[in-house]
Formats: structure tokens, sequence, C-alpha cells
């Protein structure tokens, strides 16, 4: 059984339609990338997945989103939880503005963790996790908002690791980044799939073809194709995929 299975999924802002029957079986403990143009409804899908589309005024979802075999869209979820589960990493980091510790403290506190010598085990492995350990040890107390952008975005990663999620959406993780930052993060990446199910929206097509074992690609609402990265990259099945990585439009 796929980790996530999304099943003739509908999205509608207002009139407009922005997804149109998207079907997508992702698999546990991989990197699933989605690329395509501007506007194609790469990040609206994303945010199908731990429901953060619920804040928007206006709109209107069909279809199914199954994780681990329940429908996330039934009446009764606990959004908390499932975000909880599903956790994000947005396209610019956003610390927030407390000390280190207390920014990787946060969600075990949220969700009601107060247990001191606990905390202080959950921010070292999650600093750990994304090795920033070595280099924040003795600044634990200093304000997270003086971190560099790498490390700013490997903080938030860390944040994330801290409520032990199984799935973490990445939406433009390195697109405020350096090319040298860009590349520690996608070596990141490459570890954290070992334990997480990660989804990554991008625009840099050379990011999908590195870090990514599956690759989508969308177009006006619509998943036109999906399959194993290199196959997508290098015998594309549909035209418009071919069109699109070889830079004719987008």
């Amino acid at each position: 059984m796929s980790k996530i299975d999304i099943q003739n999924l509908d999205l509608f802002y207002g009139p407009f339609q922005a997804l149109i029957n998207v079907n997508l079986a992702i698999e546990e403990k991989m990197i699933t990338a989605l690329i395509g143009p501007s506007g194609c409804g790469k990040s609206t899908l994303l945010r199908c997945l731990n429901r953060m589309n619920d804040l928007i005024d206006g709109v209107k979802i069909t279809g199914k989103v199954l994780i681990d075999g329940e429908n996330i869209y039934e009446n009764g979820t606990d959004l908390v939880m499932l975000r909880k589960k599903v956790g994000m990493v947005f396209q610019r980091p956003n610390p927030f503005p407390l000390s280190i510790f207390d920014n990787i403290a946060y969600g075990p506190r949220t969700h009601g963790n107060m247990n001191q010598a606990e905390l202080e085990d959950i921010v070292e492995k999650s600093l750990r996790h994304v090795e920033l350990w070595d280099i924040l040890k003795d600044k634990l107390d200093y304000s997270a908002l003086n971190l560099s952008l790498e490390q700013q975005q490997r903080l938030c990663i860390a944040r994330l690791v801290a409520v032990t999620p199984d799935v973490m959406l990445m939406d433009e993780p390195c697109s405020a980044l350096d090319p040298v930052a860009t590349s520690k993060i996608e070596e990141l990446m490459a570890e954290l799939k070992k334990h997480y199910t990660i989804l990554i929206v991008t625009h840099n097509m050379q990011q999908a073809a590195r870090v990514s074992d599956r690759t989508g690609f969308m177009l006006l609402g619509k998943l036109m194709e999906y399959g194993e990265t290199r196959q997508v990259f290098t015998t594309p099945k549909e035209i418009k995929t071919e069109e699109y990585i070889t830079g004719r439009y987008g």
C-alpha cells in the first residue's frame, strides 16, 4: 500500500479550478518531486496533504487523500494531529523569534511535553538529525534569527523532526539559498528520506533530477505525467513533459 494515495482530487478557488482530477500514489521513504511552470498547481497540491488550503476562503475540495489508508478529508479529522504527522518546510526559512532551543522545543511543548530533560534530548536529537548539533550545541540560547539562511532552513527542518512526522512537505525549500547552501540541503534530504516520506515542489528541474526518486509533471492543474525520475527526464511519455523539460516553455 502506498504511503499517500490521492484519488480523483479536484480543488476550486471560487469558480476557478486549480486542481483537475489528480490521481497520485506516493511511496514511503522516497523523495517525490513535483515540477511544472508557475501557477500549475504544484504548491496547491502539496498543501492538500496537510489541509493547509482549508485556511483559504472559498476553497472547495472533492476526492480523497488517503494517508496510511485513512482519508484525511473525512469529517472529524484531527487537523492538529494531521499537521503533526504531515509537516511542512516553506520557501523561505521561518524560524520563530526565539532561541534555537525554544524553536525546536516549541512543537513538543505544544503537544504537551513539558519535561525539561526530555526536551533537551529532543533538541539534541533533532539538531543531530540535520547536522547542526556540533555547530550549535554551545549556542542554544542564541536567537535563531542570527543564523545563516542555510542554518535557518536546517533549523526549520529540525523543528519539524522534533514532532516526529511521517511525511515532510517541502515547498521550494532552496529558493532563498545560494548554490553551496542548496547543495548542503539536498545532501540533507538524501539522509532524511531514510526516515521520512518527502515531497518537494521545485522550479529547479536539475534539483528534481538530483534528489528525487519519482517525479510528477503538472500543467494547468493536471498531473500530466508521473514516474521514476530517470524515466521522466530521459524518456518522457507525454509531449508536454518533453517540451517543458527541454525548455520550450515555462
